[in-house]
């Protein structure tokens, strides 16, 4: 039975990635702050298919109580065969430029303490035990952009972090995916105007997920056409990219 451990259990595209592995028999350890979030995801999954569902209610993002609380978790469920990122927040780029704690607030969450998570799993994994990380970034951090370079400067981070896990464990029993959506139509977004087809659902994007985790791949853009969207973007000259109000 493959274990997998969700943090941020409680996203949109965690509960659907979640969905599709349950039907597999996959068991769950679900960790986020709502236990009675959790407490109902892990039903929900059990009627899915899941070999097992159980929850770990913690703060992600307190940095000072990553390593404590990644210790209490591998002391009470053991290894795992794969963990998901998937925690977050979009946060608001016009308050985050006036409040530096808000600012502080967005890097720290979609960085810093994504980051530390993985290192503290990381750390007292045994040599040949088979790991798969997924890391659900966006694709906000493939250029930084006047509207959102806040968020998007913490995802590139993080997207940096895990190419460089990539290369460092090249040919061991770790394997790192580095997911980076587009726009999702998830409760994070709720404040945002939708419409168009560039907008996907959780569940189209699980399903590219779940793709890239059984066929192996580095890295997945998903929906597929951000890919070309985003490769544009990164090679448009200076002074084009300065005028565009995106």
């Amino acid at each position: 039975m493959t274990r997998v451990l969700i943090l941020g259990a409680t996203s949109a595209i965690a509960q659907a990635y979640a969905r599709r592995r349950a039907a597999q028999g996959c068991g769950f350890i679900l960790a986020g702050r709502r236990e009675d979030r959790l407490a109902a995801i892990a039903a929900d999954l059990q009627a899915c298919g899941a070999a097992s569902a159980e929850s770990f209610a913690a703060d992600l993002a307190a940095i000072d109580a990553i390593e404590r609380n990644a210790q209490a978790l591998l002391a009470r469920f053991g290894a795992v065969d794969e963990v998901v990122i998937a925690y977050g927040v979009l946060g608001e780029q016009a308050r985050a430029e006036r409040d530096l704690d808000e600012a502080r607030a967005s890097i720290d969450t979609n960085f810093t303490s994504a980051a530390l998570w993985i290192l503290a799993l990381l750390k007292d994994k045994p040599e040949a035990k088979a790991l798969t990380i997924v890391g659900i970034g966006s694709v906000a951090g493939d250029r930084g952009r006047a509207s959102n370079f806040i968020y998007g400067s913490a995802k590139a981070a993080f997207d940096r972090f895990l190419e460089g896990l990539q290369q460092k464990y090249q040919g061991s029993a770790v394997r790192i995916v580095r997911v980076k959506p587009g726009f999702v139509d998830t409760p994070m977004t709720a404040a945002v105007d939708k419409g168009g087809p560039l907008w996907a659902t959780p569940d189209r994007v699980a399903a590219d997920i779940e793709r890239a985790v059984v066929k192996g791949r580095r890295v997945v853009y998903t929906p597929w056409f951000w890919w070309v969207i985003m490769m544009i973007i990164r090679h448009l000259p200076w002074v084009v990219f300065r005028r565009l109000k995106i």
